[in-house]
């Protein structure tokens, strides 16, 4: 039976367990500290197609990303899993300018011939989302897409670890090499992947590599409104603002991207204080609201914000995935169940040369 350890326990690192657990030949632990974790932090929005990054490997893994929910929530419903994680609501665009909607519509009309998942595409006016979401503001007209959907990541993760059976090890681990075994926790094991986020630099320093990841502080505030929100569309104002609606008058705002708080995890009221004054222009019936809570994470973004996963260089049976930025809830399921086919030995959706480890993890010369 092949031993795979799997350090970090979020959106990447859960589903590799989650797949790597329906194996038999296959035994699983997963190792995380329990701070920091960005999927913990996360209130998702799974929406990348009226993204305009250039970057096509980016975008096809964001596509295949979107629709690889589709496949997870089976596996999970066949073996008698919840999968209350994920509700596809629609999402709500706002432009300050009303040809940027009309610019927004004509570049997810022509994807959705290759993701047929982005559903109804329609620009709506006051009226008709009045009926959907009463008194929001900001706009004369917005793009509504069906197929959006937000995403719960803690529950999501704690869902793949149960539905997998398996139990987290909560602490700090530091990794050493044995021919081409790896040594975690005084345990011996023939694979290892490395999920472990902005802290892959970390993790990889006692084997000598120099990592391109650093980190992003982000914070979001959940409220509890005395309305049903459960039908509410993800709101996306222009800019870095997002509204989520979850269900039962859940509503999270957020989130910051603080790029020189490196892992500090302090909550700043104060800029969350400005995120909910800028929320409440476009939903108003968030100043009737309760806060419920703070939450803090560390994403982790490469220098040219690209995502990567595969094989460490020059490590056999060693893998890492990191980079994923923002885009984690989206991007992440696909590359866990990616690198739980690559353990495996099975055939992969994505090139893994299009997301090379090889370009951010180096060797350092001795």
């Amino acid at each position: 039976m092949k031993k795979v350890a799997i350090v970090g326990a979020g959106i990447v690192g859960s589903t590799a367990a989650y797949y790597l657990s329906r194996s038999a030949d296959v035994k699983v632990s997963v190792f995380d500290k329990g701070t920091g974790q960005a999927t913990k932090a996360a209130a998702g929005i799974i929406s990348p197609w009226f993204s305009k990054r250039r970057n096509k490997a980016w975008y096809k893994m964001a596509r295949l990303g979107a629709d690889f929910y589709q496949t997870l929530i089976a596996d999970l419903v066949q073996v008698g899993c919840p999968v209350d994680f994920y509700q596809q609501t629609g999402v709500y665009l706002l432009k300050k300018k009303e040809e940027k909607l009309a610019e927004l519509y004509d570049l997810a009309l022509e994807r959705r011939a290759e993701s047929p998942l982005i559903g109804d595409l329609r620009i709506l006016g006051r009226s008709q989302v009045e009926q959907t979401i009463p008194n929001l503001q900001g706009f004369e007209r917005l793009l509504y897409a069906s197929g959006g959907a937000r995403v719960d990541g803690a529950l999501l993760t704690q869902t793949l670890l149960a539905a997998g059976k398996l139990s987290l090890i909560s602490k700090k681990v530091q990794l050493e090499r044995r021919g081409e075994s790896y040594v975690l926790d005084g345990q011996v094991f023939d694979v290892v992947i490395l999920a472990c986020g902005a802290w892959l630099g970390q993790a990889l320093e006692p084997l000598g590599y120099r990592v391109d990841v650093r980190p992003q502080k982000g914070q979001l505030r959940d409220y509890q409104l005395p309305l049903a929100t459960d039908s509410y569309p993800v709101i996306m104002p222009e800019g870095g603002l997002d509204i989520i609606p979850f269900g039962q008058g859940k509503v999270s705002v957020g989130a910051t991207h603080e790029n020189e708080q490196g892992f500090d995890l302090t909550v700043d009221k104060a800029l969350l204080d400005e995120l909910e004054k800028e929320a409440q222009t476009y939903f108003p019936a968030l100043k009737e609201a309760d806060v419920l809570a703070e939450r803090v994470g560390t994403r982790a973004y490469t220098s040219d914000f690209s995502p990567f996963f595969g094989q460490v260089p020059a490590s056999p049976n060693l893998y890492a995935a990191s980079g994923l930025g923002s885009s984690g809830l989206t991007t992440g399921p696909l590359i866990g169940q990616q690198l739980a086919k690559m353990v495996l030995g099975e055939e992969l959706l994505l090139e893994p040369e299009n997301y090379p480890t090889s370009r951010y993890i180096q060797k350092v010369e001795e």
